[in-house]
């Protein structure tokens, strides 16, 4: 019966320790739960010009909200989202949230350098950044490549621009662009494929578009222009409609900078299809002093 007894004990033993593991995970699962804390204050750093409601106004905590992780990561996207910053830091100190901003300078003077065959007037019209607007990297590189179509529309796919900042007192900044308008990007050649009727010199002739030439330095037919081509492929419907054919396409104008990017190949892609011609062609009059026999030789068109 004593060995019972001691049987029943160390039978409870292992029950009682197995009870007594949770009480002891409570108290670090309450020590988590103020590890995460209450934020009560909200300190900004590194402001000069913007006000601390402002950033505030950005922030997904506030004094009384529980220390989040996740919403901190999306403050401070929403901080860089603005373009006010040039860098933002979100930390904790003890109970407070530490938000630390280094503001993007505000544009002083903008200016261009090296230009002579676009105006001052001509590129700030095309750019978007003025002054007293708050500088970005990303508003630069857009400007410069705002710039440098202005100069491919011109036929200088030849042209560079190079941003410079000039730091000034207060956190502003004067930016200059440095451009390099390079030659005019000639045609160095016009092909043509799908061309069975006429030669490469005959639709050559119809088109706006030339070669470049050395005779040629007076005229700026022969410089490359995106809005020139799609004229040229309107000229090539109507030469083709004019001889009969009345199916024929441009199936592609592709223009090609060659790579050493001093020149342009053209190559138009065609389809002719069938040519029409017209039946008998006869007039019908009704005025009593006019014969057909004096109408009939001025129509333009022939069986």
């Amino acid at each position: 019966m004593l060995a019972a007894a001691l049987v029943a004990v160390t039978a409870w033993l292992p029950s009682a320790a197995a009870q007594r593991r949770p009480s002891a995970a409570a108290p670090r699962a309450a020590l988590g739960g103020a590890a995460a804390g209450t934020i009560a204050n909200i300190r900004i750093e590194g402001i000069q010009r913007i006000e601390p409601e402002t950033v505030r106004s950005y922030l997904l905590l506030q004094p009384g909200d529980q220390w989040d992780p996740e919403r901190v990561d999306r403050s401070l996207k929403a901080l860089f989202a603005t373009g006010l910053f040039a860098d933002a830091k979100l930390t904790r100190e003890g109970n407070t949230l530490l938000v630390r901003v280094v503001e993007n300078p505000i544009i002083n003077r903008i200016a261009f350098e090296g230009n002579s065959k676009l105006s001052d007037k001509d590129l700030n019209g095309e750019i978007q950044l003025r002054p007293r607007v708050v500088y970005t990297r990303t508003r630069v590189q857009n400007d410069v490549r705002r710039i440098l179509e202005l100069y491919r529309r011109r036929g200088r796919f030849a042209a560079t621009v190079e941003p410079k900042v000039i730091q000034l007192s207060e956190n502003r900044v004067d930016l200059v662009f440095e451009i390099n308008e390079g030659p005019s990007t000639g045609v160095r050649s016009i092909n043509f494929v799908g061309n069975h009727q006429f030669g490469d010199g005959t639709l050559r002739g119809v088109l706006e578009t030339k070669e470049s030439r050395w005779y040629r330095f007076l005229s700026t037919s022969d410089t490359y222009d995106p809005d020139r081509l799609t004229y040229d492929r309107e000229l090539l419907r109507k030469f083709y409609l004019s001889e009969g054919y009345a199916d024929f396409r441009v199936v592609s104008a592709v223009a090609e900078l060659t790579p050493d990017r001093d020149g342009f190949v053209i190559s138009f892609t065609i389809e002719e299809g069938e040519r029409y011609h017209f039946g008998k062609v006869d007039v019908a009059i009704k005025l009593k002093d006019l014969p057909r026999e004096v109408v009939l030789p001025l129509l333009s068109c022939r069986c």
